[in-house]
Formats: C-alpha cells, sequence, structure tokens
C-alpha cells in the first residue's frame, strides 16, 4: 500500500499536524512504527498495554508532539514522555501570563504543578493542546470548564502524594504540641528556654478531620496509631478506619477536637469555611493546621485568634497567593497580613511542601505522565477531571486495518445517529460513549479501513456542527 502523509489539524480552522506516514499501520503483517510505551505501574495496571500482541496506536508521528512542562516537573514524568519520542521541553518555574501564552501556542500537551494558572484567557490561545496534565492533587489553577468545552481532557494526580501529606501533618501536630517551631528558633538565635508550661502529649487528644479523602483517611490511621481519639466531618457519609468516628456537623468537630486539619478541595462551599465564626466554635487552646488549599481560611480571623490566645497554635502550609518560584518574596505584596502572620508564635509556616517529597514527586510524575501517554496514544480518558471516562480493550497486532475514532461533541441530541451514518461504511467492531455535562466523548473502533478513508472519515466528523474536537488514532 503506498505511503501518504495526512495532515490534519487537531481544530478545524488551526494550525495541521502531520498525523504520520498510514503505510506504517495499515496492510499485511506490517507492526506500527509507533514506539513502544514506558510504563512503571503495578502489573495489575493499565495491563492490556503490556500485553505482547497489544497494537501500539498513534495520532501522527509522536515525534510532532510537543510537551511543555513548567515547574520543574519530577524526572520520572520527563523520563516517560521522552520515551515516546515526544519534543518535551521541561522548564523549572511557573511562566507570567504573557510568556505563557506565547509558550503554549503550539503544544500539544502542557504539565504543571500549583503555580501555573491555565485561565480561559491563556487555553483560549492554545490552539493544538489537546490534554493537560497537573502534577499535583489540585486542579483548580486550570479553567476545568473551558477546557472541557474545547475539547481538551485534564489529568490530575489524586493519590500519589497522601503519604507525604499525612505523615507531614503528624509531624506538625507533635511539633505544634510540644512548641519545637519557637524552641528551635529560641536556640537558633541563642537563647536557652527549657519549659513545660503549654507542651502536651497528643496521646489521648482528640484529632479532628475536616475532609475524609485520600490524606484524611491515611491521617486518621496514623494519629490512631500515637493513641490519638479520631473524629472527622465529610459532606459524604464514609466508613470510618480503625475507631475513627463520623460527625454530623462542622460544629461537633470544631467544639471536640484538640487539633483540627483541614483536606478538603477548593470549590464555592469551601472558601472561607474557616473564619470568625469557626474559631469561636473551637476549644480555647485547640490547635488549626491547613494542608489543603488557601482560601479554605480566613488567615486575618486566625491571627486574631492566635492574638487573643484561642489558639494555642497553627500550621499553615497553604495561602491564597504564593510566589510563583523560590526567593525572599514571602512578603506583603503578595498578601497584606504576612508581616503579622510571621511575628506569631507557636504557628508554623510553610512554603507548600505537603506533597514535596522524593517518592511523591516520584509517583506523581509516573502517574501524571502515563496518563498523557494513555490520552495522546490511545484515547482513554479514565481519571480525566473535566472528561467522561471512556476506555476500549487495546487493538491487536491481529487487527491491523483498524482505526480508533476519538470524537468529543456538544451533548446534544441527534449525534450518535448522525456519527454512526459515517462510520457505516466500515465495520464498528467497539463502542463507546458517555456525557458529562454538555460535553460527550465517544470512542469506536472501527475495521476495513485503507489508507484512503482517513481523510474522509475525518473531514466527515469535523463537518458536524456538534463538533468539538475529532481525533483518529490507528
Amino acid at each position: 500500500m503506498p505511503s501518504e502523509a495526512l495532515n490534519i489539524p487537531v481544530r478545524g480552522g488551526h494550525a495541521a499536524q502531520d498525523i504520520g506516514e498510514v503505510s506504517n499501520s495499515f496492510g499485511g503483517n506490517e507492526v506500527s512504527t509507533s514506539p513502544t510505551a514506558t510504563f512503571h505501574s503495578p502489573a495489575n495496571s493499565l495491563g492490556a498495554l503490556r500485553k505482547p500482541s497489544a497494537k501500539q496506536l498513534k495520532p501522527f508521528n509522536t515525534q510532532d508532539i510537543k510537551v511543555l512542562l513548567l515547574e520543574n516537573v519530577n524526572e520520572t514524568g520527563q523520563t516517560i514522555l521522552k520515551g515516546q519520542k515526544y519534543q518535551v521541553e521541561a522548564l523549572k518555574s511557573s511562566l507570567p501570563e504573557d510568556q505563557l501564552i506565547e509558550k503554549i501556542k503550539d503544544v500539544h500537551v502542557i504539565g504543571i504543578r500549583s503555580k501555573t494558572k491555565l485561565t480561559a484567557n491563556v487555553l483560549k490561545h492554545a490552539k493544538n493542546l489537546i490534554v493537560i496534565g497537573c502534577f499535583c492533587i489540585g486542579t483548580n489553577q486550570v479553567d476545568l470548564q473551558y477546557a472541557a468545552e474545547s475539547g481538551i481532557a485534564v489529568f490530575n494526580s489524586p493519590f500519589s502524594n497522601s503519604r507525604s501529606v499525612a505523615e507531614l501533618m503528624i509531624g506538625e501536630i507533635i511539633c505544634l504540641a510540644r512548641q519545637l517551631g519557637d524552641r528551635s528558633m529560641e536556640l537558633h538565635n541563642g537563647t536557652w528556654a527549657k519549659v513545660s508550661a503549654g507542651c502536651w502529649e497528643v496521646r489521648g487528644k482528640t484529632l479532628g478531620i475536616i475532609g475524609y479523602g485520600h490524606v484524611g483517611s491515611q491521617l486518621s490511621v496514623l494519629a490512631e496509631a500515637m493513641g490519638m481519639k479520631v473524629i472527622y466531618y465529610d459532606v459524604i457519609n464514609l466508613m470510618g478506619l480503625g475507631t475513627a468516628t463520623q460527625v454530623p456537623k462542622l460544629e461537633d468537630l470544631l467544639r471536640q477536637a484538640d487539633f483540627v486539619t483541614l483536606h478538603v478541595p477548593e470549590i464555592e462551599d469551601t472558601k472561607g469555611m474557616i473564619s470568625t465564626k469557626e474559631f469561636e466554635q473551637m476549644r480555647k487552646g485547640a490547635y488549626l493546621l491547613n494542608a489543603s488549599r488557601g482560601s479554605v481560611v480566613d488567615i486575618p480571623a486566625l491571627i486574631k485568634a492566635s492574638q487573643s490566645g484561642k489558639l494555642a497554635g497553627a500550621a499553615l502550609d497553604v495561602y491564597p497567593n504564593e510566589p510563583g518560584g523560590n526567593g525572599p518574596n514571602f512578603n506583603a505584596e503578595l498578601n497584606d497580613f504576612t508581616e503579622e502572620l510571621r511575628k506569631l508564635k507557636n504557628v508554623l509556616l510553610t512554603p507548600h511542601i505537603g506533597g514535596s517529597t522524593e517518592e511523591a514527586q516520584s509517583a506523581i510524575g509516573v502517574e501524571v505522565a502515563e496518563a498523557l501517554v494513555n490520552y495522546v496514544n490511545f484515547g482513554t480518558t479514565v481519571g480525566a477531571v473535566n472528561m467522561p471516562e471512556v476506555s476500549l480493550r487495546s487493538l491487536t497486532l491481529e487487527e491491523p486495518n483498524h482505526v480508533r475514532v476519538v470524537y468529543i461533541h456538544k451533548n446534544v441530541p441527534g449525534v450518535l445517529r448522525k456519527v454512526n451514518e459515517i462510520l457505516g461504511d466500515h465495520n464498528v467492531d467497539k463502542q463507546m460513549t458517555d456525557s458529562r455535562g454538555d460535553v460527550a466523548y465517544l470512542m469506536a473502533d472501527i475495521s476495513d479501513v485503507n489508507a484512503n478513508d482517513i481523510r474522509g472519515l475525518y473531514q466527515s466528523l469535523e463537518d458536524l456542527g456538534s463538533r468539538i474536537m475529532t481525533r483518529v488514532l490507528y
């Protein structure tokens, strides 16, 4: 079969990319030249991709996939992406919006952490972008709705740093109970101050966990192992681990707990959820620890509660506004309360390091990079935070004349009928579709496709009024 390079745009009307030599994966017993994926997950994870007979799909020549990684993404993630022969550019810091807009114009994949803001204004310039990888837990730095409506999938790492954050909380609970931060600073300054007043064991104390998810539940187990009583509050009814007990109201937790920790996402309902009223409900001499998002705690109210003696101590790892990089820039220009906060006694301030361990960053690099490879090469959306989760089993080498069609479209009536009319000239071996809000995601594997059919299939789908993005993988 003659070789033919197809120039098919990712989005209609925008810059085109070469989707590769069709002869690489069609006809006879030829094998796709798409690079073999590199995966480091447990043996039962992504098992279909490991089978020797699995056919490696590709959307176009993988050396044409441009990847931009910001904020010092871990080397494990970079290695996986480079192993696919993608063009990978990795920077150690975030970028100002004007530079980010310029950089993002021609990339297909972008990887970020918590500092980079992918707003609608930034994303509208990303004409070739198909997927975003958040190498962290949170995704509030991305306009998820705009991304979905533009056909851009977003992945994150909801599990990999949970243990690291939980261990930091345990360490800070002990540090606050023993006033270790103050004692250490005093001795650094040459003052010997051996005191026991206001210093406590954590055994027998009550820990109140707000948000009993991946981090909160792990913290629960660690705290019980140290002899703490654990109660938790969550908007969902969840079974507690060990002897942890769920309380029905946030106020119930605040009135009972000696230590209160926060592990909630940044959504409208959690903004300022701990403020003056909540501090008044807490026990006198209690401690507050926030490792979730900076908007969750009203920090000026925390300062007043600390100065009045209502709080015996606090630990903050997140702030409403955080510096874009390391350096002497945690000051009043970012947050007007900073100077007062820095003067407080028995208040631990850390620079958003909850997940900053070698183990967590390595695991995050693997988890997110694998998700990006699966999406780019196979169209799989399992784990996406803004798209329906759709996946089909891998094509095999015994299915050489097959293509995978991915059609992201507006969730309106009649689309499936029109798509199947287009696919109807071929045998549809497998098909799955699902929707999430206003966006639907259809994936179909079709057989008996020759090289000349691909452009026609693609263009027919592109011409539908419901189309958001069309991808043809082969």
